[in-house]
């Protein structure tokens, strides 16, 4: 059988609260499950510590018998404490970034803004190195 930490969803329509369970892979995921480990409240604020709580003996027990936590769970524990905060996968990692075409276009933009930059400064230069004697006298 195999074992999961995972989040069950509890609460009204728009006011969700979960609990963190140890569930069977294969049951639902509001379901049956083995036991109840703790408890996650999105609502209240990110201090209060009514938001992430952990019966941190029976996630340890839990963990030492096999059940693997699932992503945002081990985020979770990361937060709370009890391990480390896993690293993203590595299709995750690139979805802020702009499309492929619009990359390009914006590559584009900035190499020939580097152009223009390079010939005005090339402009200034050749004008800084032009012969004082053709500037007028100052009287």
């Amino acid at each position: 059988m195999s074992v999961k930490i995972r989040l069950s969803r509890a609460g009204a329509k728009k006011r969700p609260y979960y609990r963190v369970v140890v569930a069977d892979t294969r049951s639902a995921r509001d379901g049956r499950f083995i036991e109840k480990i703790g408890s996650y409240n999105p609502m209240v604020p990110h201090d209060n510590p009514e938001r992430i709580k952990f019966d941190a003996e029976r996630v340890k027990h839990w963990i030492a018998n096999g059940a693997l936590p699932s992503d945002r769970v081990a985020r979770l524990m990361a937060t709370a404490g009890l391990g480390e905060k896993p690293a993203l996968p590595k299709g995750q990692t690139k979805k802020h970034l702009p499309r492929a075409k619009t990359q390009e276009k914006m590559k584009a933009a900035a190499e020939a803004a580097e152009k223009a930059a390079a010939d005005k400064a090339q402009a200034d230069a050749a004008a800084a190195a032009a012969p004082a004697s053709e500037e007028a006298p100052a009287s």
